[in-house]
């Protein structure tokens, strides 16, 4: 496939994301305090769709881990705000299945194998170790979000989440400048800056003072 088609799958995905944050933005700036709509969940979750295969067409491992620990969050919290069964029931059973379909397919027609993933001579070992960590961490705030949210019985952004995808956001940063990735760098560039937003807006919250 043209790198070009590649880069544009990986854009277009960050462009989602991003989309994804700038709505959550407004609605939290309109309302003065940290909101998620349900259309947040449903772009986070094609977005994942579309970075996962961007990962797997760059042979990047961590792209594909950290689009794999938090792609069943984003169902989950389409579940917990009772919106999973709107989706076509055949789009639900493609969707549990996207992932492991993709994995299968790659190994199974030769396309990439353990050595391709894990000794590419684009990445050396201590640049996919830094960016396994970094896609970890920041998988690590929907984990942290998933558990929270649970607790609660409905889909909450608390402090920690926003916490956890600052330092998350910029390990991969770090790691995009040095892997020359322009599709992560622009995506958690963007991040980076509602992330650090969102903060002082639960810090409002908390305090119970507003602009």
């Amino acid at each position: 496939m043209p790198n070009w088609v590649i880069i544009s799958i990986g854009f277009l995905a960050q462009a989602l994301f991003s989309s994804r944050l700038i709505l959550q933005w407004i609605v939290s700036e309109k309302n003065k305090k940290v909101l998620t709509p349900k259309l947040f969940w449903e772009v986070s979750l094609f977005a994942s769709v579309l970075l996962f295969l961007y990962g797997y067409l760059r042979h990047d491992f961590s792209i594909m881990l950290g689009q794999t620990l938090t792609y069943y969050i984003y169902i989950r919290n389409i579940q917990l705000q009772n919106h999973w069964k709107e989706f076509p029931k055949i789009a639900r059973i493609f969707l549990y299945i996207f992932p492991a379909l993709i994995v299968l397919y790659g190994f199974n027609n030769g396309i990439f194998d353990v050595d391709l993933l894990f000794k590419n001579e684009k990445i050396p070992m201590w640049l996919l170790s830094l960016g396994v960590v970094s896609q970890v961490l920041f998988t690590f705030r929907f984990v942290y979000q998933w558990i929270y949210s649970e607790r609660k019985h409905e889909s909450q952004l608390p402090m920690g989440f926003w916490a956890i995808s600052l330092t998350g956001s910029l390990l991969i940063l770090t790691y995009a400048i040095i892997r020359k990735d322009p599709v992560l760098f622009v995506g958690h560039f963007m991040g980076f800056i509602v992330y650090a937003r969102n903060i002082l807006i639960k810090r409002k919250e908390k305090n119970g003072s507003v602009d």
